[in-house]
């Protein structure tokens, strides 16, 4: 096995030399990195990172916590913090807290003893003990999708101000019963698309009606049931606007169950774009959410923390994207 002794004498140049040009410890000139480059390249040369830690406390890692790993919407954020990160010659170690309070504390540590550089988190619907523990132990931390409070470093799409508009739409093509199918209570992105549809109606002047108003806590079996709970309505909506993308396909399998055909019938929008949006039949109007853009920016958050660990915390609000399709009634 290659050595790092092995590499300078390839390149004609010292062992200190090699060490600079592998840890960006100081300028080489480029043609002198190039020799090194060139000598690690053909001698196979691996450089040991776990040594490396062991002299500057850092392993160039981040631990990444997220839920539902396997929906497209936290699949492209992932894409986005991979991408932000090997950029930045940063490792993933990647777990699954399954929204669960609990077990959410306990990835996290494991995380922590795994001596990553720092985390980023898409906190549970109960985060009190997650974050008591990353705030004792200081550990560098951004909070993803879900907001904690501004005392931390976090990175969300705006939730609030795209529901107010897919309420307005509705209420522009004369719809007056216009029904939420919302997320997990507790969640900041639940609470802020709640209080966008609420804004939404009072915008145009519609009143707000508890029974349009049901939880689909997230997933599509929730929506399967909140979709049924608004047409028992003795007057049920003439649109509904579902709150995630799992939950849309819930809504769409009940609508179906009942016979209810989209746009015909029953009106629809989503927050939550996603790759087959278009591919549906009606084509699904949509919030697109910059996923990789939020994954990209918890990165940035994440490196600037650790190379200012006294800055004040910021939370970054990324703007969605309203995409008109024709689940909603309007004419291609």
């Amino acid at each position: 096995m290659a050595t790092m002794v092995d590499v300078a004498r390839r390149a004609g140049v010292s062992v200190a030399t090699v060490s600079h040009v592998l840890n960006e410890t100081r300028p080489v000139r480029p043609d002198t990195r190039k020799s090194v480059l060139d000598a690690i390249d053909e001698l196979g040369y691996t450089h040991n990172t776990l040594a490396r830690s062991l002299v500057t406390s850092r392993t160039r890692s981040i631990g990444l916590a997220v839920s539902a790993i396997s929906n497209p919407y936290f699949t492209e954020i992932l894409q986005g913090v991979e991408a932000g990160a090997l950029e930045a010659g940063y490792s993933l170690l990647i777990a699954d807290p399954h929204d669960d309070p609990a077990h959410e504390r306990k990835v996290v540590q494991l995380l922590h003893e795994r001596r990553v550089d720092g985390m980023i988190i898409a906190p549970s619907a109960e985060p009190a003990e997650l974050v008591e523990y990353v705030t004792k132990r200081e550990v560098p931390t951004v909070f993803l999708d879900r907001l904690v409070g501004d005392a931390y470093d976090q990175v969300c799409a705006e939730s609030t101000t795209p529901v107010r508009q897919l309420v307005e739409h509705f209420a522009d093509l004369g719809h007056t019963r216009i029904g939420l199918i919302a997320g997990l209570p507790g969640l900041s992105t639940t609470t802020e698309r709640v209080a966008g549809y609420r804004e939404g109606l009072r915008a145009r002047g519609l009143p707000f009606a508890p029974e349009l108003l049901a939880g689909g806590n997230s997933e599509a079996e929730g929506a399967e049931d909140a979709t049924r709970h608004l047409l028992a309505a003795p007057e049920p909506p003439t649109a509904v606007i579902t709150a995630n993308n799992a939950m849309t396909i819930g809504a769409l399998k009940a609508l179906g169950e009942l016979g209810l055909r989209v746009p015909r019938d029953i009106a629809l929008a989503c927050f939550d774009d996603f790759s087959w949006a278009d591919l549906f039949s009606p084509r699904l109007t949509a919030i697109a959410q910059p996923s990789r853009e939020i994954g990209a920016a918890a990165v940035q958050l994440l490196l600037d923390r650790l190379e200012q660990p006294t800055r004040p915390p910021r939370t970054v609000r990324l703007p969605c994207a309203f995409i008109h399709r024709t689940s909603c009634g309007c004419g291609e």
